[in-house]
């Protein structure tokens, strides 16, 4: 299983968007600041995520989230108490 995932810096009101194929795995290295682009915002907790059985499908969708467009902005509606808390 392929998972999308959005994190939320708990000091900071800042999102990170990635994928990966281990969740538990990920958010221990983002939370260990293994990933360059998260280190500075920690610590991290996971507000959402989304599976796929194929690969391309999520990595395609994480493109279409980092894009910022309609995909982001229908989904920040949709979780929109996930990402205050």
């Amino acid at each position: 299983m392929y998972y999308v995932y959005i994190l939320k810096s708990e000091t900071r009101e800042t999102h990170y968007i990635g994928w990966t194929i281990n969740l538990v795995r990920r958010l221990k290295e983002h939370n260990s600041g293994l990933s360059s682009h998260t280190k500075k915002y920690l610590p991290w907790k996971l507000v959402y995520f989304e599976g796929y059985a194929n690969e391309e499908d999520a990595k395609e969708r994480e493109k279409q989230l980092k894009q910022f467009g309609k995909a982001y902005t229908q989904l920040k509606l949709r979780i929109e108490r996930s990402l205050q808390s």
